[in-house]
Order: structure tokens, then sequence, then C-alpha cells
């Protein structure tokens, strides 16, 4: 708890803690304020407890913890009108802070200081109505920030998925990043750099908190096909690659590879495989505890996507040794998945399960006889682009249909007709953004326009029918109701609404799968005009321009096949390889 000096103008005060050398200074702006104190351990349950508390400038909440409450009181806004208050944090010495609060002269400030989604002639006619749901979210995602949390022997500022959780959380923060690519590039970075480590650090691999999924990798991914930076590149291969390595056990004291079919699993470093609390199979792993036997889909499949990811980076850094240790692993786990994983009869891959030796013995079944791994985990090698045509096949039925994983809110993340899925589940029996964002993506890469293209509309019209009846950003979406459940304030997993609304409906934006690079992209001509080198297997791409009546794509100089979604966006079909896309008026 500090000394608080409130200072003569009442609109100013400087804080000094008894173990911490600096001073710190609050300034705002208010037509009515006062200071406030609140005993608490966390604001979010206190704050909305004392909601209605008006008199008391004391409040008291659970567990210990100390806040000082600059609080403005109720702002009125005319009809038509816009108001603009202004607050300072500052620290320093003594005599700095009290000349900084004193001197401070808000009406200097920027009359705009903070990021905004669009504007008016940043978004395509179409994605106007989607305004209001975006800005919510990327109001939250941008505010959702805690301080302190503590890594690495230091104190950092942290984005988080909701004030609820102020730690670390590997998993979500991947998403995070991948929203704050839409808002704020540095943000983005910084995001990204809280979880990887230098190169060859003796303590960690990368920083792990919950779910050890390697989205970081897949938002770098995507960083590098927005910028083209080969500083990021040269900097974050080096420290993403040890993420990879531990996560397909061959580095340090990994134990994820440790079954002799090779598959992968992570139930030694946290019970939930990849992010889905109560999915199905991994409650039932469990409750009958066989964390040492049985290996879910999803950990492979992550590998093996973010080794091609990788591998892409490597080829382009010219690492030749790199680009064929991830085809070492790739290879020998496409063939542990399809020699092992694979039920053709249900149509999905499958949890294995193996002896005490680690011998693979068979898949794990459901106690009615069903696959017990009919949803996006038994889908999930659609995603590493590991399928043949028949396999690809079947997923895309079940992913596309009303009676088993499609409803009128996008994907379930279980089968519907599964004998497990609930209608009440978090996960189970429930649509979430971050599969969705991965199949999506995945299907671009397939050249499976449609369906992708039903993904993403139907995520941004389910968002912002919430958005606009209830001003909250939600974790989920219930089936049977289309409406938002769990967080209220989430900008963690929800944030691929950002990534959806960018990719249809700013102009300027080239959108790919997994398997394409970007080498090189420029949009001119007021965005009437896109000159792209791409590399990999690009099959379906997203080129987001201004309105024009009619444009001309090619391929390498040849006439290619291109559709308009909306006003100046173009699906392109490609025939893959290495080329230069070009999309002119």
């Amino acid at each position: 708890m500090p000394d608080i000096e409130i200072c003569p103008d009442g609109r100013s005060l400087i804080l000094k803690y008894a173990d911490c050398p600096v001073y710190y200074g609050l300034a705002w702006t208010g037509d009515d304020s006062e200071v406030r104190q609140i005993f608490a351990e966390e604001l979010d349950r206190t704050l909305r407890y004392f909601v209605q508390e008006h008199v008391q400038r004391v409040l008291r909440g659970a567990g210990e913890g100390h806040f000082t409450n600059a609080f403005v009181r109720p702002i009125a806004v005319p009809p038509h009108a816009r108001r603009m208050l202004h607050g300072l944090v500052c620290a320093g010495t003594r005599e700095e802070v009290s000349e900084r609060v004193r001197s401070h002269d808000f009406s200097r400030a920027a009359q705009d200081t903070g990021t905004e989604v669009a504007t008016t002639n940043q978004v395509t006619k179409a994605g106007q109505p989607y305004l209001f749901s975006q800005e919510r979210m990327a109001a939250t995602l941008l505010t959702n920030v805690v301080y302190p949390v503590y890594t690495r022997r230091r104190y950092i500022r942290h984005y988080t998925p909701g004030k609820w959780w102020d730690c670390l959380y590997t998993w979500d923060s991947g998403f995070i990043a991948l929203g704050l690519l839409e808002l704020d590039i540095e943000r983005a970075i910084d995001c990204l750099n809280a979880y990887t480590t230098p190169p060859g650090d003796p303590q960690a691999a990368f920083i792990h908190h919950g779910s050890p999924a390697p989205i970081q990798i897949y938002a770098f991914g995507e960083l590098w096909n927005r910028t083209q930076d080969r500083g990021l590149l040269e900097y974050f291969y080096p420290r993403l690659r040890p993420m990879y390595l531990f996560l397909a056990g061959r580095l340090g004291s990994s134990t994820t590879r440790t079954m002799k079919s090779g598959l992968l699993k992570t139930w030694d470093y946290f019970y939930n495989s990849a992010g889905w609390d109560d999915y199905p199979p991994q409650v039932h792993v469990h409750r009958h505890g066989l964390e040492g036997t049985v290996t879910p889909v999803i950990n492979t499949a992550h590998a093996i996507r973010t080794g091609k990811i990788l591998q892409m980076a490597a080829r382009a850094l010219g690492l030749p040794d790199d680009v064929t240790d991830y085809e070492a692993d790739i290879a020998a786990w496409t063939d542990a998945l399809n020699r092992y994983a694979w039920d053709g009869e249900a149509g999905y891959f499958s949890y294995v399960t193996h002896d005490d030796a680690g011998r693979p013995v068979g898949i794990l079944r459901h106690a009615s006889g069903a696959n017990y791994d009919m949803g996006l985990d038994g889908a999930s090698p659609l995603f590493a682009g590991v399928c043949d045509a028949g396999q690809e096949a079947s997923l895309i039925v079940r992913l596309s249909s009303p009676e088993r994983m499609w409803t009128r809110v996008g994907v379930s993340t279980v089968d519907q007709s599964a004998p497990y899925f609930k209608v009440d589940g978090y996960w189970n029996g429930a649509v979430w953004m971050p599969y969705q964002w991965i199949v999506w993506k995945a299907l671009l890469g397939l050249g499976h326009g449609d369906l992708a293209h039903r993904i993403g509309r139907t995520a941004l019209d389910v968002w912002k029918a919430e958005v606009d009846a209830t001003y909250n950003c939600f974790e989920h979406f219930i089936v049977q109701s289309g409406r938002g459940a769990g967080w209220h304030h989430f900008g963690g997993l929800s944030a691929p609404v950002l990534s959806w609304f960018g990719a249809y409906h700013r102009p300027g934006r080239l959108t790919c799968g997994f398997d394409t690079w970007v080498a090189r992209q420029e949009f001119s001509d007021g965005n009437r005009r896109l000159t792209a080198e791409l590399a990999g297997r690009p099959r379906l791409v997203i080129a987001t321009l201004a309105p024009a009546p009619a444009y001309r794509v090619t391929w390498n100089g040849q006439p290619a096949a291109a559709r308009e979604l909306y006003p100046g966006v173009l699906e392109i079909t490609l025939p893959g390889g290495v080329g230069e896309l070009q999309v002119t008026v």
C-alpha cells in the first residue's frame, strides 16, 4: 500500500511505495472525480460487486491487495457528439513526478491516440456493417493488459485473454498475437517475443503455461506473410525452432515422443492437449489414468504443420540441413498417423492406445463402440496437410454437414452425431473461433473456397449479432441458442474475428493458406493493383482490393481463375509452385 498524496487540483496524485525507489504520478481529466482505494486481490469480481457503490471511498473485497483508483464520475456525451478524456501515468524522482503532473497540458494531447481498427476508407462497403463489433473486439484485445507478470526474472506488461487471468497463457497468446497483427504490428511482435527464448537458452525452450499448442509459430507465419521483414525472420526463426524441437520430443528433457508408434502426446506437461478442456476423449484419458499409453492426434498434427511453416522459413534463410530435418519428421509422423490413427469406417483419425511397452494396439473407442475422436482432433490432419484424397473428402463432408460438425453458428468442436456430444458442454458442443481459423486457413491451402468463405462469413455474422445486442466479446457460442457464452471481455481465442474481417473487408490485404510463402507483395494505385511473388503450394488466395469495374488476374503472365466474393475482393485459384501473381484493373 503506497503513501497517497492528492495534489491541490484534485485531478492528480503522487504515490510512493516503501519498497520501490521511484515515485509514481497520475493525472486525469473529467468534470467530477475522486480518489478511491480498493483492498482486494483482484479487480474483476470486486468492481462488479461494488458497481453500485457511489458513496464509499474505501472498498474492501476478498483477499489481500491494494489499488489506487482515480474514479471519474459518469461521463455525459450529448447525442451525435464526442468527448475525449485523458489520463497520465509517469514515474521518476519526487521532483520529476511533481513537475510532470503539475505542468502537463492535456489540451495539447493528440485527439486520437489509440489504434482504430478501421476507418471508412479502409473498409469495403460490404464490411462497414461489421465495424461496431470489430471495434469492440479491437478495444477488448488492446486493453486486456496486465502488469506486473513475472517471467524470466523480470516483470513484464502482458496481453491476457481477460483480466480475470493475470498470468501467462501460451496458446491463447498465440491467437492474441494474430489479433494484434491486424491492429498494431509492434504489439504483435511484443506478444510473440514474450513466449520465445534466446537460442541455446539452458532453462527453457519456450515459455510454457497451459495448453502446449505452438500457435506462436502459426502467428509468426502470418507475421512474415504480412511484412516480408528479413530481420524478423532472422530474429524469430532460431527462437521458434526450440519450441518445435521440444514439442517434437527432440530437445532437452522432452517426453512427448516416447511411444513406439512415433505419435506425440503432451500429457506430462498439461492436462489439456490443445486448448479444449472438456473434449470427450481427453476427459476419458484422464478419468481412467491412460496418460501413459494413449496419444491424441492434435499434438502430432500441430507438429507437422508447424514443421512445414518452419521448413519454409529455413528454406528462405538458406538452411538446407534444417529443411531436410523437418522433412524427415513430417514423413515419419504422416506415416504414423495413416498407419495407426486413421479409422476409415468413422471417417476420422483417432486417439491411439498403446501397451505398456509403448507399442500401438488400436484406436480408442467410446463405450458404444463409436470412435471416440469424432471432432476437431480427429479432423486435425486436414490442417496438417497430410490427408490422401479419400481422407480429405471424408473430413470435408463431416466439417460441412449440418448433421455432423456444421451448425448455424459455425463448426462445432465435436460431431453432433457422436454419442458423447453435449449441448451444454464448454468445448464439447460449442463453437469456438480459434480452430475455425486454423481450418479456414487449411481450406484455402487445399482449394476449398466455398467452405472457407462460409466459415469466415458465418463467424463475422455471429460475432456481429452478439456484440450488437450485448456489447460483449464472448469466448464461444452455444449451438442451440446461437448466443455467446463464457467470459464477456475476452480478447484471446476470439481474436480470429479480426483476421476474417481483415481478409474479406480491408483493401490492401493478401491472404493465403498455410502452405504459401509470400516472398514479396506490393499493393499500389490506391489498392487497385497487386503484384506478389509466392512460393510453396499456393492453391487459393484472397486478394482484397478497392472496388473496380473489372480486374485482370495473371499467374506467371497467364490468365488465372478468380471469382469476386464482394466488390474488389477476389478469390483466386492458382496451380501452386513458385510464381508471380498480378492483379490489375
